[in-house]
C-alpha cells in the first residue's frame, strides 16, 4: 500500500493513507482517523475505510515504528504522551478547521482514549468508536476487585489476569523478539485467518511492526494500571464491544460509563481483528453513529 501523504511529528515522519477525500470546496464530508494496534499498520484498515469513503473523507496512518513511518530509538519513545503528539501532528494536517471523527482498535484504541480524555486535543475531536477500554478504566477495574475482600471479585480479577498474561510476557526484555523471529512471524497469519475465520494476508512490514511495536507495552501498560487516572470526557462515544474477541471480553467495557458519560454500548458479532472479517456491519455502525453525532450538534449561522 502506497502511502497517500507523509506527516511529520517531531523526528518521526508517519505514513498516511486517504479515502472519499472532499471534492472541492463543498464538499464538507466528516473525516475519520482510523487508528491501528499491534502488531498491525493501516494497511489493516484497507477493507472497511473502502465502504465508509462512500460517505466520509477516511484517513489511517502507520503508528510510529509500523509500516512506512519512522520508527524512534528506545522503548520511552513510545509513550502515549508522543502517540498523542502524534495524531494531533495527523489531524492538523488531514483537518486543519474541523474536529474528526475518532476509530481504533487494540493499541490504536488505547492511545485514542488518552487524546480523549486528555485536554491536549480539546476541541479537535468530535467522537469516537472504541473498540477497547481505557486502560485508566482497566486499571481501576483490577483495584476496585483486589481491594474488595470478596472472594468473587478476586476470582474474576485472576481469571482477566490469566487471560490476560501474554501481556507480561510482551513485556519480558528480548524473549518476544526471539519468538517472532523463530516462527511466529510465519505463523502469524494462519492464527489471525483461524481466529476471524477469513483468509488473511501477512503485510510486508510485519517483522519490524511487531519488534518495534513491542514499545506500545513496554513504554504504557504496567505504569498506567499500576496507577490509573480518573479522567473522564463528555464527547460521544461508541463502544464497539465484539461478542468473539479473545483479547478484549465484553466484561471489560463494564462501568466505562463513569469515564465516558456521553457513551452507548454496540455489540458485534466479531473478534479481534474485526477490520479484517467485518468491515461491512462496522462501517454501517460507525457511519450511522457519525452521522447521528453530526446531526445532534447546534447549528451555527452563516454570518
Amino acid at each position: 500500500m502506497t502511502p497517500t501523504q507523509f506527516i511529520q511529528s517531531g523526528e518521526i515522519r508517519l505514513a498516511a493513507y486517504h479515502w472519499g477525500q472532499p471534492q472541492g470546496k463543498k464538499d464538507k464530508r466528516p473525516t475519520i482517523v482510523c487508528i491501528h494496534g499491534y502488531p498491525d499498520s493501516a494497511e489493516v484498515w484497507t477493507g472497511i475505510a473502502l465502504q465508509l469513503a462512500e460517505r466520509f473523507h477516511v484517513v489511517a496512518y502507520d503508528v510510529r515504528g509500523s509500516g512506512q513511518s519512522s520508527a524512534p530509538q528506545g522503548t520511552a519513545a513510545y509513550a502515549f504522551e508522543y502517540l498523542v503528539d502524534d495524531l494531533k501532528a495527523v489531524i492538523d494536517a488531514v483537518s486543519p478547521e474541523r474536529p474528526v471523527h475518532l476509530l481504533a482498535f487494540d493499541w490504536g484504541a488505547l492511545q485514542a482514549w488518552e487524546a480523549v480524555l486528555g485536554r491536549r486535543l480539546q476541541g479537535r475531536i468530535a467522537s469516537y468508536s472504541a473498540a477497547a477500554p481505557s486502560l485508566d478504566h482497566v486499571g481501576n477495574w483490577f483495584h476496585r476487585r483486589l481491594g474488595s475482600g470478596s472472594a468473587s471479585e478476586w476470582l474474576q480479577a485472576l481469571q482477566r489476569a490469566l487471560g490476560s498474561s501474554y501481556m507480561v510476557m510482551l513485556n519480558i526484555p528480548v524473549l518476544p523478539e526471539l519468538t517472532w523471529r523463530l516462527g511466529l512471524g510465519r505463523l502469524w497469519p494462519r492464527i489471525v485467518s483461524a481466529l476471524e475465520k477469513t483468509p488473511v494476508k501477512a503485510a510486508s512490514s510485519l517483522p519490524g511492526d511487531a519488534k518495534h511495536g513491542l514499545g506500545l507495552y513496554r513504554a504504557n501498560l504496567l505504569p498506567l494500571l499500576l496507577k490509573p487516572g480518573q479522567r473522564k470526557t463528555a464527547l460521544p462515544v461508541q463502544l464497539l464491544v465484539m461478542s468473539r474477541d479473545p483479547f478484549v471480553p465484553a466484561a471489560m467495557f463494564d462501568g466505562m460509563e463513569e469515564w465516558a458519560s456521553n457513551s452507548h454500548k454496540t455489540e458485534i458479532d466479531g473478534g479481534h481483528w474485526w477490520p479484517l472479517s467485518q468491515a461491512g456491519k462496522v462501517a454501517g455502525t460507525v457511519s450511522r453513529f457519525i452521522e447521528e453525532t453530526v446531526a445532534a450538534q447546534p447549528k451555527t449561522r452563516a454570518s
